[in-house]
């Protein structure tokens, strides 16, 4: 009997891992949830007989004496932490025997960048590919399917162009192949994560989504959506545990709405209680049918990609809505007994100075319970990107796409727009508005709102301290000609 492939699936952080004397009480910087596509692609390769195995660095270490003996190493990378994937795929390279493949969102929009890291990069989503991959060299074949690029030995680029997305995403990922993470799974910032469609209708400029997944919103069945929810729950529940929180990490789960229905209604009849969590547009605002099945199934907050807080931003990024519009959904949201978290994009063309002061009030005047403001940030592959290459601080610097100022804005420098996201955090997440947080929220949402304010002036130090460097380079000839 021939020994199965073993297959090592990587999943880098953007900085090193290192153990914080924080860790018991807030949204650590440097432990994460690790995400479920890389482990949804160790479960095929597992059930298609390889051993397969898979590091998250948001979790562990890696072991390298396990890693560099594989005949298989698979990379997945976004775009903040593709220097760190292209410095593990070359270490690999560089003193194993292993064929290097790198995927994941950004390589996959960065195709020929990538493959000067890697013998091969896969195309579009892996769940087909990864078997294709491990047939291939099971036969000692090259690999030649649909949705491979790579570097000949002259250096040209080669591709054997894309791959259908796949119908069939209904694989339930095995959290225990993560080395470590059963051990780590009952930390309070390590939520359970479900992902249940994939792809979105619409086209924002700066949204990578529909670029990789596609504009057909493709799902899962109802009942396996509910048995992975019942499997992830069980896996991070822990003694102790204070909070019991599962994210659905769709991007646009109401996109279908029937479909959506049919989950909540599954989720119901399921007897599962747990306070849930997941993405939205502003629409499902006012579906007043679907707020209260929500409520009923569980569901205690809605993340709202706002993104801009004026007409003429929506504009400009092709994205459909209106202010008047977002406020009137918050506000029927919120009358359903569901919190609203705002997802924030400072640094558009219009944008000018006093922006953070505009997004705290917004936030505060329509009692939204947590956000994420991010820089305006460029993913290769879409619009936005395409349209900005020339006014990147440094294109190519993918680490620092992590919320902070990644661009000469029109209107602002690269130091205004930084010191604007500061603004905007001290302002929701300071430390009066943390007094009343405990004092007036309830349940979860106190210690929810505590461990943001705990994670949010950690960032802020990390972004005060870059402001020095922002200031040079607004100072410079290219700033000025910009």
């Amino acid at each position: 009997m021939n020994k199965p492939l073993k297959v090592r699936f990587l999943e880098p952080g953007n900085r090193p891992y290192r153990p914080s004397p924080w860790n018991l009480f807030v949204y650590d910087r440097y432990i994460r949830t690790p995400g479920t596509g890389l482990i949804t692609l160790a479960t095929i390769a597992r059930d298609a007989g390889a051993d397969a195995r898979v590091y998250s660095e948001s979790i562990s270490r890696i072991v390298w004496e396990d890693v560099l003996d594989a005949d298989l190493v698979c990379i997945g990378v976004f775009t903040f932490n593709a220097p760190r994937g292209y410095a593990l795929a070359d270490y690999v390279r560089k003193h194993s025997r292993a064929l290097v493949v790198l995927g994941g969102l950004h390589a996959s929009l960065s195709a020929q960048e990538a493959a000067d890291h890697a013998d091969f990069v896969l195309l579009g989503e892996g769940d087909e590919s990864i078997r294709d991959l491990l047939a291939a060299l099971s036969a000692g074949e090259r690999p030649g399917f649909p949705g491979l690029a790579w570097r000949d030995e002259s250096g040209a680029f080669r591709t054997t162009g894309p791959r259908r997305p796949p119908c069939d995403i209904s694989t339930i990922p095995d959290r225990s192949l993560v080395y470590r993470y059963r051990e780590m799974a009952g930390h309070n910032t390590l939520w359970p994560q479900v992902h249940a469609s994939r792809g979105c209708p619409h086209n924002c400029d700066y949204c990578a989504v529909v670029r990789h997944f596609g504009h057909r919103v493709r799902t899962r069945p109802p009942e396996n959506v509910v048995e992975e929810i019942r499997q992830a729950i069980a896996f991070h529940d822990r003694p102790g545990r204070l909070l019991r929180v599962l994210w659905l990490t769709d991007d646009n789960f109401f996109a279908d709405r029937d479909w959506a229905m049919s989950v909540l209604r599954a989720i119901l009849r399921s007897g599962i209680r747990c306070a849930f969590t997941v993405q939205a547009r502003f629409e499902v605002g006012f579906d007043d049918e679907m707020l209260d099945l929500l409520a009923q199934a569980g569901f205690t907050e809605l993340a709202m990609g706002v993104e801009f807080l004026d007409d003429e931003s929506f504009a400009l990024y092709h994205k459909q809505s209106t202010r008047d519009q977002i406020v009137a959904s918050i506000r029927n949201i919120q009358r359903h007994g569901l919190q609203v978290r705002g997802l924030f994009i400072l640094g558009a063309d219009n944008h000018e100075p006093g922006v953070g002061d505009r997004l705290a009030d917004f936030a505060i005047e329509n009692d939204l319970c947590g956000v994420l403001i991010q820089a305006m940030y460029f993913v290769p592959g879409t619009p936005v990107y395409e349209a900005n290459r020339g006014r990147l601080l440094r294109d190519g610097d993918w680490g620092r796409c992590t919320g902070r100022a990644v661009h000469y804005p029109r209107r602002m420098s690269p130091e205004q727009l930084q010191r604007e996201v500061l603004r905007a955090s001290a302002r929701i997440y300071s430390l009066p508005r943390l007094l009343h947080a405990l004092r007036r929220r309830r349940g979860m949402y106190r210690l929810l709102f505590a461990g943001e304010c705990l994670w949010q002036w950690s960032v802020r130090a990390d972004l005060k301290r870059e402001l020095p460097w922002l200031r040079a380079l607004s100072a410079s000839p290219r700033a000025e000609s910009q």
